[in-house]
């Protein structure tokens, strides 16, 4: 099995090629069309692979990806990463390379790891390689970006010996090579207003703002911000949207909170906090979007030592405040790590970008702990 690192500049060489492909493609979440085409260019990308559709976890959109390639050895592995994005196809940008940077949509979240995913299933799906697994499969799914509900296949993955996540990768303060192997439960606290609209100049007395209830909502709720807690907390208001005209007194509205802990629970004190009634407005809350958290901090101690030996530098675990479906598998595959794609910054931003020169040494760790896994499925 150590003799899979030797194959992480051919991996790196397809996800080269690749990336700008997928990056240029522009799928938004919802949109079936890009889903598609992005779809359609991971499948030529491993033509080797056995091509199995899934339903996607959310209602009306493009169906998951699921690349499977058999060995006859030992070990059960799944790699994971999403296609969609969070940019609009009107603020799209396609690939550009300046120097060591890949610029474009998805190029960090998570088009780059991806490719790198993909690169790999490719190059391990040449027959020389059947002895070194029983099962690799890539799961692409379409919809990471703004499920609200569980992922409904990850069941199926029950009994794999890992899950390896491609989301951006990372390297701590002393330079070493990082993965994810902790993240905070993520979710929404939903807020409905119910108050009564008015005229703004002849009665504005007879109305009760929903917008200025939720206003002091927003206040309230982000004094439960406490990052530096048991829970690591954090609470941030980010959307607010009540008013029809600039001359009616806001009759209902609607505020979304943000909110992360290390465990889900943590979510009831928050939901808790809101009245039922506040200056005559009716107010109803409710948990919107809700992810599990993860910590494999455990499971993954003696692969990453074992990786690291492999790699001939060493591999340490970090955690992360960012949703991210590794936290699905977790649950069904309690040796799931994240954080192996390429290295760079802007994630859902303008200046979102990859360093090339990340995607070899990301193709190293990655490689390093899938032949740590295999080698320990076979003894």
């Amino acid at each position: 099995m150590d003799s899979l690192i030797a194959l992480a500049p051919a991996v790196a060489e397809r996800a080269l090629r690749l990336l700008p492909v997928l990056v240029d493609i522009s799928s938004p979440y919802g949109d079936t069309a890009g889903a598609r085409r992005a779809v359609a260019a991971s499948i030529a990308a491993v033509p080797q692979a056995e091509v199995v559709r899934l339903p996607s976890s959310s209602d009306g959109l493009e169906d998951d990806l699921l690349l499977q390639v058999r060995g006859t050895g030992h070990g059960r592995v799944l790699l994971l990463g999403h296609l969609d994005t969070v940019i609009p196809h009107a603020e799209h940008r396609a690939a550009v390379q300046a120097g060591d940077r890949l610029d474009g949509s998805g190029t960090i979240d998570m088009k780059g790891g991806d490719a790198i995913a993909l690169g790999m299933l490719a190059e391990l799906a040449d027959p020389d390689w059947a002895g070194a697994f029983d099962h690799l499969d890539l799961l692409l799914v379409c919809d990471e970006e703004w499920r609200h509900g569980p992922m409904r296949h990850a069941h199926r993955f029950a009994g794999y010996d890992a899950c390896l996540t491609f989301e951006a990768g990372e390297r701590d303060a002393q330079g070493r090579e990082a993965v994810v192997v902790q993240r905070k439960a993520a979710g929404s606290i939903e807020v409905t207003a119910r108050g009564r609209a008015a005229h703004a100049g002849a009665a504005p007395d007879e109305g009760r703002s929903a917008l200025l209830a939720l206003a002091a909502v927003a206040l309230d709720l982000a004094e439960l911000h406490d990052p530096a807690g048991a829970q690591q907390r954090s609470v941030v208001p980010s959307i607010l949207h009540s008013g029809e005209g600039v001359n009616i007194v806001p009759g209902t509205g609607t505020l979304t909170c943000d909110v992360r802990a290390l465990d889900i629970a943590a979510f009831d004190t928050v939901l808790a906090a809101v009245p039922n009634e506040l200056g005559e407005v009716a107010l109803d809350a409710r948990i919107g979007r809700s992810w599990p958290g993860m910590d494999a901090s455990e499971q993954a101690a003696p692969l990453l030592a074992r990786a690291g030996e492999l790699l001939g530098r060493e591999i340490v675990p970090a955690s992360r405040g960012g949703a991210s479906d590794a936290s699905h598998l977790a649950s069904v595959v309690p040796l799931t790590i994240d954080g192996l794609g390429p290295l760079g910054e802007g994630s859902h931003a303008a200046h979102e970008h990859v360093l090339t020169s990340s995607v070899l040494p990301r193709s190293e760790v990655a490689l390093a702990l899938l032949a740590a896994v295999l080698t320990a499925a076979h003894q």
